[in-house]
């Protein structure tokens, strides 16, 4: 006869938010390991105090994001250093986040405008009150001193507040 096998139990339960249909809360973690392919110029840019925005080899067209290929024509973009000061072009205040930024609420996100580039950059401006918030007001750009390769690396501020790097 075999011998008799039963799995260890815990007295952890499992919390039931629903019953039809059953909803329960289940913690979930991974670790992922991927590569930012062409964008890689933009990330590395950032991990040293640059912003790097995408312009058409073709028609000139000038991203302040990373894009490999132009959106207007479809030929290749080429990698250049955009400034590290421009104007806030929209903003909206959040009251809820992801929990990266559940302790900041409520944070600003903002459009930065650059002058002579056809798009924005989306960024969190920080130290500055949401009221205070101004379409057109100056904002300059700061770099997280250990870069963690992501687009968060980078934020705004309020010129004054802005110290050389």
């Amino acid at each position: 006869m075999p011998k008799e096998f039963k799995l260890p139990e815990t007295e952890e339960g499992t919390i039931l938010f629903n019953i039809d249909p059953i909803i329960i809360k289940d913690h979930y973690e991974i670790d992922y390991i991927h590569s930012y392919a062409q964008d890689s110029p933009f990330f590395a840019g950032l991990s040293k105090g640059k912003l790097l925005g995408s312009r058409c080899t073709a028609c000139n067209y000038k991203y302040a994001t990373p894009r490999s290929h132009c959106m207007q024509c479809g030929q290749k973009t080429e990698w250049f250093e955009l400034p590290l000061e421009g104007s806030v072009h929209t903003y909206t205040t959040c009251y809820f986040g992801s929990e990266a930024f559940l302790k900041e609420t409520p944070f600003t996100l903002i459009l930065v405008e650059f002058p002579g580039v056809d798009t924005f950059l989306l960024s969190r401006l920080v130290g500055a009150r949401p009221e205070e918030v101004r379409i057109g007001m100056p904002v300059k750009a700061r770099f997280l001193r250990l870069s963690k390769f992501r687009a968060t690396d980078v934020y705004f501020v309020l010129p004054e507040e802005a110290p050389a790097r």
